[in-house]
């Protein structure tokens, strides 16, 4: 139960659905889910440790706000590891993961084509993991599954650009080509400028909000 609360509200923040400052008590979350109040506690506590909810001082608590540090510090840890996680995927990618990859492109490009962001955000988070859970090494699934969360909310506010949209998928699509190729050098090297521009938009983004 604790974690089905936990999932719905973090969806709502994610979604947009909680907006940062909005107020959260026990009481009105667990009305609106038709739970008891324990289990909500216990979400909220989950929450607050990874930052999705902050103290708002005797109001109790809060949706964050989007933190622009935690994001730079965010996207600092993925260009150490993430390009690692690439030439790891163009060495040890099987036939079987190839094609998982390229299901997962063309699942983001028709999101692209559809202009809907919350398949667009799905896609980007999905073909991300899966470049993780690629290299083999299942230390960058554990490390990153749980920030993503934190990018999906930033996601939001930077795909309502069309062109960035298109961007995002054109990249995945040159880094996957460099996975198919076996060349490890090129697959961290787009990894490592896919991130850079992502980072820049985010940082925006992030102002903005």
């Amino acid at each position: 139960m604790v974690e089905q609360v936990y999932r719905a509200i973090l969806d709502a923040i994610i979604d947009g659905r909680l907006t940062p400052g909005e107020r959260l008590t026990q009481e009105s979350v667990a009305a609106k889910l038709a739970v008891s109040r324990q289990p909500v506690g216990q979400a909220l506590m989950l929450l607050r440790e990874q930052r999705f909810v902050a103290q708002a001082g005797r109001r109790g608590l809060m949706v964050a706000p989007l933190d622009r540090e935690f994001m730079r510090w965010i996207y600092e840890l993925r260009l150490g590891i993430e390009p690692l996680a690439a030439a790891l995927a163009a060495r040890n990618a099987t036939d079987t993961q190839r094609a998982e990859g390229h299901r997962l492109l063309a699942v983001g490009q028709a999101a692209v084509r559809d202009n809907a962001i919350g398949p667009l955000i799905d896609a980007d988070m999905a073909f991300h993991m899966w470049l993780y859970a690629t290299s083999g090494n299942r230390l960058f699934v554990d490390t990153m599954e749980k920030l993503w969360h934190h990018l999906r909310r930033a996601m939001r506010e930077v795909l309502a650009q069309r062109e960035y949209r298109r961007a995002v998928w054109t990249e995945h699509e040159q880094i996957l080509r460099a996975i198919d190729a076996r060349d490890e050098n090129a697959a961290a090297s787009l990894l490592r400028a896919h991130l850079a521009n992502a980072a820049v938009s985010v940082q925006v983004a992030v102002l903005a909000a």
